[in-house]
Parts: C-alpha cells; structure tokens; sequence
C-alpha cells in the first residue's frame, strides 16, 4: 500500500538515507526541482533510482514545468518554454484563437514528450486560476489571460495534449488563486470576494475543467466560505466548493506544505491537509527531517483516494500517441518568435 504523500529530495543523487525513507514509507509520488536537476542521465538516474527503492510500477514523478518563469528543466539540455499567458496574448492580437489552441497543444505534446524522455511522468499543469486587476504577481502569466473565455480553451488543450502523451497533467490551484494579494510562499493570502463573485470568475474556470483528473489546492483563505482556514485545510471549501460546487471528482493534492502560507509544525499541515478532504500531501523542500514528520503523519491511501490515484496512475503509464517532433519544433520557435515581437 501506498502513503498518501508525495516528497522531494535533496539533491541530484539519491541518498542511503533517502533510499531507505522511501523504501519503508512507500510515497504515492516524488516531485522534481532545479535542485535535483543536472543532466538528463544523472536525472534519468536519480528517478530510477527513487522510483526502485519504493519498489511499485506506479509512482507518479511531479515536475512544475509550467513555461516561462516556471520551468524546473531548462537550458542547456531542455527546451525554454512559452509562459502559459502568451498564448491568450496571441489571440487577443489575432483574434485566430483555433490557431493558437492548436500551437498551445502542439507545445504542451513537445514538452510532455521531453518530460517523458526525462522519466517524469506528471506535469504541474495547466494553470487556471483568473487574475484579478490589484492581485499579486505570483499567478500572472503563468495562467491564460484574464477571463474565461481564454483561459478555459487554452487549460483544456494544454491537460489533453499531455494526456495523449502519456503525463498526468495537475490543474491549479483549486479553487482560484487568481485574486491573491500576497504571495503563498511567504504569507497567507486572504480573499475577501463574495461567493457570487467568486462563484462567476475564480470558481467557473475550473467547473469547466472538472473532469480533469488530477488538481492542486491554493493556500488561500476565502473569507466567505471559511474564514479560519486556507482551501488546503479547509473542510468547508474542500467539500462545500471543491467537491461540491465546482464538482471535481479527481486526485487531489495539496499544494507544497513548506510554504510559509500554512500554520503549525509539518507534521500538522499535512495531517490538517489530509483530514480536510486532500488525498495527497505534497512537501517538496527535500528537507529529511521534514520527509520523515509528513510520513508519519498521513494514512495509506484508502478507498476514493487510491481508486483517484489508480485512475491517474493509469494516465501517467500510457503509450504516447505517435509525434512529429520536428513539426513540433518549429511551431514553438514560431510561438516564441511571436511572443517575442508582441512584447
């Protein structure tokens, strides 16, 4: 059986200590950052060796290889990537928003294709919340546009094309983050709107995209569903809004507990995180100490958990659909060359 947790690691090796935590604890997942990250074979070695000392076919290996200003592989040996927001200003630009759909799948099959060739089988992608004028720029362009009708199209293609390559793709972060004041790494942001307001913006993009498998919660408080706790730890939001309203019936994952958002010692948080409805606790700092007080804090998967996670599981291991990987590069260097000329 499988803990309900996904860790990080320390460094670009994997360590008898670490080999050991993950042989007795059995994570659902291992998330990569630029920390871990040299070459493709010493990353492809690192993997394959987290992934062997949990010792199961179907551990989910996270990256955030978001474009733009998120993208844990980069240069030399991995493509750049367009930020998410280029692509809703091309449309705005050119009003061809079938064209620019078809370039946003196209680039989000290319980048599956190389984060499969890396061993990483999970994309934290797309990123769907809706900005609001005043928020913070730790959404920015990292989402796609400022409404709806952007935003939902561009989501949706980018999760699909990542499917049909054989990556999970991980929808963020429920239930919006869009209208954050603060940054979540530092602080705890607190939004004041009310439900009808969220209910017709924040919460709307991701209704449309319920159906996707996998998401990522915000360490954001919504003062009008539950004003003591952030959507992470929130049982109101979790059940009331998450499962309830917006109906999304997949795996569901905190976002990283290391984040300065979140109250209480780690252990806490990722038992708060599991007991408010999340199925997974997400702690990415790498930090031993850490990995070992989420482990003993969170259960096996039980039930809906690890039947969402089967499910997942199932998407990360499939065949990738046949790719004309040239093609596709030349439809990212245009996408670049455009955004380029737009800014």
């Amino acid at each position: 059986m499988r803990k309900s947790f996904i860790t990080g690691l320390a460094g670009t090796e994997l360590t008898v200590q670490e080999a050991a935590f993950l042989a007795r604890e059995r994570p659902a997942g291992l998330i990569i950052f630029a920390r871990n990250v040299d070459t493709p074979e010493q990353l492809k070695r690192l993997i394959g060796d987290a992934c062997g000392a949990i010792a199961a076919e179907n551990t989910l290996v996270l990256v955030d290889q978001e474009g733009g200003r998120v993208q844990r592989l980069s240069a030399p040996y991995w493509r750049k990537l367009p930020a998410a927001s280029t692509f809703a200003d091309r449309i705005e630009a050119a009003h061809r928003i079938d064209e620019v759909v078809s370039a946003a799948c196209t680039i989000a099959r290319l980048t599956a294709h190389d984060l499969r060739a890396a061993g990483i089988n999970v994309n934290c992608v797309p990123c769907a919340d809706v900005p609001a004028p005043g928020a913070h720029d730790i959404i920015g362009t990292r989402t796609y546009g400022s409404t709806l009708e952007t935003i939902v199209p561009l989501a949706r293609a980018v999760a699909e094309a990542h499917m049909t390559m054989g990556v999970l793709p991980v929808l963020k972060h429920l239930p919006g983050h869009g209208r954050a004041t603060v940054d979540s790494h530092l602080a705890l942001p607190v939004v004041n709107a009310c439900h009808d307001d969220l209910a017709a913006t924040d919460f709307a993009a991701f209704y449309a995209l319920r159906d996707l498998p996998a998401a990522m919660t915000a360490h954001v408080v919504y003062s009008a569903i539950d004003p003591t706790a952030p959507a992470t730890t929130s049982a109101k939001v979790i059940a009331g809004i998450i499962r309830g309203e917006i109906d999304f019936t997949g795996l569901l994952m905190s976002d990283d507990l290391s984040m300065q958002a979140l109250q209480g010692s780690i252990g806490e948080r990722a038992g708060a995180a599991i007991s408010a409805g999340c199925d997974l606790a997400l702690h990415c700092n790498g930090n031993f100490a850490e990995m070992v007080e989420v482990a003993a804090a969170v259960p096996v998967m039980q039930d809906q958990a690890q039947q969402r996670f089967a499910r997942c599981a199932a998407i990360a291991e499939r065949e990738p659909a046949p790719f004309d990987v040239a093609g596709s590069e030349r439809v990212l260097a245009d996408h670049m060359e455009a955004a380029y000329r737009h800014q």
